[in-house]
């Protein structure tokens, strides 16, 4: 006679995320520094980013200054969110050995990156929503031009970013120093990427450096989607945003290959000792 077993659910890759993610999200919401810098710090940069736009319009006439607004805040947002707070979580965890541990378990490597990117990346994609919906009603922007574009220039955005985030954490040594070693590329996020200086008033040869930039496309497909311009150039319609968005796919393509083999290649599991 055989005795019954009991089994408990099935693991999958859906189910291990989820725990994963309801994890992270609970170190997040004790966590009042990251906090503060998810939720209140992208949002504080609104006043400074629309004087400096409206500075730049007064010398170049026609430039739609709420639309570099909503476009720059939702930048900010993923710059902030994504990057900086996914670089100190990566961190934390490396440091704390969680991500050791829980490479003995189930989850495959793929899963727990992700998995500890989950919280940042919901919570961004919450506080785009909400800039983007609320910006639309109350400086009445236009419904965005090509939805799937702008779709698209957010998920090669937050990839390339949780890319550069598990680089950068390998040459964090510890939470602290993560505010010093992702300033480069918070840096160039803001100021090179067209969220606080457009690009179309920079000098052309400035301009054409900044777009090779690594989180310059998927911002330009933002901007291109909702408005059907990139600055540089204005497309017709649907089908015409898509040829103007080719050479932006093409380089946050390439840029998002570079991020994931450096992030393979460096990314540290475990403590230096």
């Amino acid at each position: 006679m055989t005795v019954p077993t009991a089994t408990g659910p099935q693991s999958t890759a859906v189910r291990r995320l989820t725990a994963l993610g309801r994890a992270e999200t609970t170190l997040l919401l004790r966590n009042r520094t990251a906090l503060f810098t998810a939720l209140l710090l992208p949002l504080l940069m609104l006043a400074g980013r629309r004087n400096m736009l409206k500075q730049q319009a007064e010398s170049h006439p026609g430039l739609d200054v709420d639309s570099l607004l909503i476009i720059g805040t939702i930048g900010g947002i993923l710059a902030f969110v994504v990057y900086y707070n996914l670089t100190a979580a990566y961190v934390g965890r490396r440091n704390q050995l969680v991500l050791k541990r829980l490479r003995t378990g189930e989850a495959g490597d793929v899963e727990i990156l992700a998995g500890t990117a989950v919280p940042s990346v919901s919570l961004a994609l919450l506080m785009t929503a909400v800039v983007a919906v609320g910006g639309a009603v109350v400086l009445d922007l236009s419904t965005p031009v090509n939805p799937l574009l702008l779709a698209a220039g957010l998920l090669l955005s937050i990839g390339t970013l949780i890319a550069l985030a598990a680089l950068s954490s390998a040459f964090t040594k510890t939470v602290e120093t993560a505010g010093i070693t992702t300033l480069p590329i918070l840096l160039i996020s803001q100021f090179g990427s067209g969220l606080f200086i457009p690009l179309e008033v920079m000098p052309d040869r400035l301009a054409d450096f900044c777009r090779m930039l690594p989180t310059t496309p998927g911002f330009q497909l933002i901007h291109l989607g909702w408005t059907g311009t990139d600055g540089s150039a204005a497309a017709t319609g649907f089908a015409g945003t898509w040829s103007t968005a080719a050479p932006h796919l093409v380089t946050g393509a390439v840029w998002l290959g570079l991020a994931v083999w450096g992030a393979v290649r460096y990314f540290r599991w475990e403590p230096r000792r």
